[in-house]
């Protein structure tokens, strides 16, 4: 049975990194940012209501003083998601969920100077080796690859500080009673809201119209793969196995990212871009594992 949970995060790494594939379709086929993000979180937040209404129904129960922080946790998702999207149209695709993994570098930081939590020598010798595999995961050094785009890596860094900052808060949240699933599902609520107003329903009807059935099935994959299951997968691994080892396993975003790249839009990286994805793969791994019995006790409480 527990080998069912070690399968679950490898899959949500891999359905993560799918999300290009759904965003650049959507794209091309006239769907703007702020309509393609209520499709994907209007239709999440059906599923993580039928998941709740499955598992358990005192879920949905917050107090007054959980309100602010379940809303900004809904605007760090929307950053994210916004920006995230943005680079995967802008850089490969591989690239742009390298430069989303940084997120634990900002949660560092941001822990630093907010919470008053320690640098030690390790996690400054981390910080380094993903500045480093950032470095050549751009290709910015190699003078016969073809320039990325600057505003699609910035974009890139912006998510993973949205993605570092959700972290912080949820944790916290975590820390006090409330599971990863009531986080989200009034998360999906406060992003769902905000994007109401900027929504074209024109451009919705417009895809669906192009083939009903095969464009609805499409955006119930595009909710599913992108967001809904990889969570649930990963929470329910997290209960059952210690987070350092779902950390690795769902660490294959960035791999995930790089076949589908490779195969759908022949983005073929060179030796040391693929080196540079790699060495930020395992600095973020060596600089997250430290804090993997915490994160269980955490998930436990």
């Amino acid at each position: 049975m527990k080998k069912i949970f070690l399968i679950m995060p490898i899959l949500a790494g891999i359905m993560f990194g799918s999300a290009g594939f759904f965003v650049r379709t959507l794209t091309e086929n006239g769907i703007d940012s702020m309509t393609l993000l209520f499709i994907r979180f209007s239709i999440a937040i059906i599923i993580m209501l039928l998941v709740i209404f499955a598992n358990d129904k005192s879920l949905f129960k917050v107090d007054r003083s959980d309100i602010f922080p379940l809303i900004i946790c809904g605007l760090c998702i929307l950053g994210l998601n916004l920006f995230y999207n943005h680079s995967m149209n802008m850089v490969p695709l591989s690239l742009a969920a390298v430069l989303l993994s940084t997120a634990p570098v900002f949660v560092l930081i941001i822990a630093h100077f907010f919470l008053g939590e320690e640098i030690t020598q390790i996690k400054v010798f981390c910080v380094l080796l993903v500045i480093l595999g950032c470095v050549l995961a751009t290709g910015i050094i190699e003078e016969n690859i073809e320039p990325v785009s600057t505003i699609g890596i910035v974009f890139g860094l912006i998510a993973a500080i949205f993605w570092g900052s959700y972290s912080l808060i949820s944790r916290k949240e975590i820390e006090v009673g409330k599971h990863t699933f009531t986080i989200l599902f009034y998360s999906l609520i406060t992003i769902t809201i905000v994007t109401l107003p900027f929504t074209n329903f024109g451009q919705i009807t417009h895809f669906v119209n192009i083939n009903i059935f095969g464009n609805l099935i499409f955006l119930l994959l595009h909710s599913l793969f992108t967001f809904a299951l990889p969570y649930i997968f990963i929470t329910m691994a997290l209960n059952k196995i210690d987070a350092g080892t779902v950390m690795i396993l769902a660490s294959g975003e960035p791999v995930a990212a790089l076949a589908f790249g490779i195969l759908i839009y022949n983005e073929i990286p060179s030796p040391l871009m693929v080196c540079g994805m790699f060495i930020t793969i395992f600095a973020i791994l060596l600089l997250s594992r430290k804090s993997s019995k915490e994160s269980d006790k955490q998930i436990e409480n």
